[in-house]
């Protein structure tokens, strides 16, 4: 029986980010920037209005601090003014906020230090030289780098990148994962399940979890449990995916038949890992491309798991993300939990905070029964037990890996 950290080592070692490519900056936000980006205009382009006001010479006002300035106002200017203005000693401009300043003026009075007066203003506070002025070049001079390779694009990036007057930009994509359910007994969810037969519930499960865990997803859904039909779809797949997931392919007779079916497409190993639930699992890489293959439990809970604890982070790591995992906590025990010994357990809780110390606490959910789906769905949180540990009592602190954050 391979231990997690060995499985996961192999999972790992078969990572590969797709090849950049370049996208609308609209389209970009949650990907690794894959370039420098350059600015090639300063940010602000042009001396501006940090504020409603007056723009003026600061010298002109500097009186002002021991008595009233009047000054007369020879114009206004709008932002998006494209209409030069030079001003004058001992004159002021009215401007709007973001209002390019006029030739000479090295500052701006808000209005709130005036009396406002349109033609003839009184100015009773002074301002010092580039008070309330947004001066070029003061966020971004032309030559800097706006964006950095590796930088993962969120909303800041993307407002930075428009301001710089990009439209595109190379990104590393997201991985490509189809999501493939394998059994004869499976009915999708517009159709009542017969005798015997069960909805598929994993094609859903496991799509959402590979978008959450950001990829872009391909739910193939249900093929039947003929192995000829099946290598057909997954060799089709190879060539459309960075990762393919196929639920249903290990345990029992038929999936000694769908593992020799698609062991005809490359290096499969299947294998027992000391791990519960989800022990009986499958990896390979397929096809020409040699493509990262999962085969996981037919049990959702079991294939929510393992997906979870490999198939994530192969994700998370073909995205570029210099960490791959979640987050990792201790937290105090609510209620006494069970382990199988020799596996590491993955078991389900919430998550909490003690409101005296604000320490985490946790509360087991359910038994150990990998067939419980309902108790992972209430649970935003896996409490990760040892292999050599069977019983953890309460009050007892223990490693947690969030599930409720994404990314």
């Amino acid at each position: 029986m391979r231990s997690v950290d060995e499985q996961l080592t192999r999972v790992l070692g078969a990572a590969v980010r797709p090849s950049p490519v370049r996208v609308a900056i609209s389209e970009a936000q949650g990907l690794l920037c894959a370039e420098e980006v350059v600015a090639e205009r300063a940010l602000p382009g042009f001396d501006q209005a940090a504020v409603d006001g007056y723009a003026v010479r600061s010298v002109d006002v500097q009186p002002a601090t021991d008595s009233p300035v009047v000054l007369p106002v020879v114009g206004e200017i709008a932002a998006g003014s494209r209409q030069p203005r030079r001003l004058q000693p001992g004159q002021a401009v009215r401007v709007v906020t973001g209002a390019p300043l006029p030739t000479l003026a090295d500052a701006v009075v808000p209005l709130g230090y005036t009396d406002g007066h349109p033609a003839k203003v009184t100015v009773t506070m002074s301002v010092p030289s580039a008070a309330f002025v947004r001066r070029t070049g003061e966020d971004v001079q032309t030559g800097d780098v706006a964006v950095r390779t590796g930088t993962t694009i969120g909303s800041a990036q993307v407002g930075l990148l428009a301001a710089v007057g990009r439209d595109k930009v190379l990104v590393h994509p997201k991985p490509r994962v189809s999501i493939i359910c394998v059994g004869d007994e499976l009915v999708d969810i517009d159709r009542t399940p017969g005798p015997g037969q069960v909805y598929d519930v994993n094609s859903y499960a496991l799509a959402a979890a590979a978008r959450d865990a950001g990829a872009e997803v391909s739910r193939v859904g249900i093929v039947p449990g003929d192995p000829r039909r099946l290598r057909e779809v997954v060799e089709g797949r190879l060539l459309l995916s960075e990762i393919v997931v196929v639920a249903g392919g290990v345990g029992g007779s038929g999936g000694d038949e769908v593992r020799s079916a698609l062991a005809e497409l490359g290096d499969l190993d299947t294998t027992r890992v000391a791990m519960h639930p989800g022990s009986a699992q499958g990896f390979g890489r397929l096809g020409p491309d040699a493509v990262p293959t999962f085969l996981l439990p037919s049990n959702p809970m079991s294939a929510l798991v393992v997906f979870e604890v490999f198939v994530r982070p192969l994700i998370r790591t073909a995205l570029g993300k210099a960490n791959p995992y979640r987050r990792m906590v201790s937290a105090r025990l609510l209620s006494p939990l069970t382990s199988t010994k020799g596996r590491r357990g993955f078991l389900r809780g919430q998550l909490l905070r003690d409101s005296g110390n604000d320490d985490f606490l946790l509360q087991p959910l359910g038994t150990s029964g990998s067939h419980l789906l309902a108790s992972l769905a209430e649970a935003n949180c896996l409490a990760v037990v040892d292999e050599d540990v069977t019983d953890v009592g309460v009050g007892e602190e223990i490693q947690v890996c969030f599930l409720a954050q994404r990314g």
